[in-house]
């Protein structure tokens, strides 16, 4: 399958972490609400969980077979270094 956000096969979840109210986390919500359909629709059996808490810096994680897992930061990021901080993830593996 080719498309945007097409995972690796080695991803096995992909996690959020972010403010519900901040506006360090705006950047991060704005992105969810754009580009969450596409990478669910591409990976329907990928879970990606999107974690709420108040004052939580936005993150992201991936975890990969074995175990192993990265993590990106997003605070401070616009749109579009996030998309590139979450292709790098989820595309490319460990």
């Amino acid at each position: 399958m080719s498309g945007k956000y097409t995972f690796t096969k080695a991803l096995k979840e992909v996690r959020f972490h972010l403010c519900q109210t901040s506006d360090h986390s705006a950047a991060t919500r704005s992105f969810l609400t754009r580009a969450y359909p596409t990478m669910k629709k591409n990976n329907p059996h990928t879970p990606i969980m999107i974690r709420e808490a108040l004052g939580v810096e936005p993150r992201v994680f991936a975890r990969y077979e074995y175990g192993k897992e990265k993590r990106e930061e997003l605070m401070g990021l616009d749109d579009k270094e996030i998309e590139s901080k979450v292709t790098g993830l989820v595309m490319t593996g460990i």
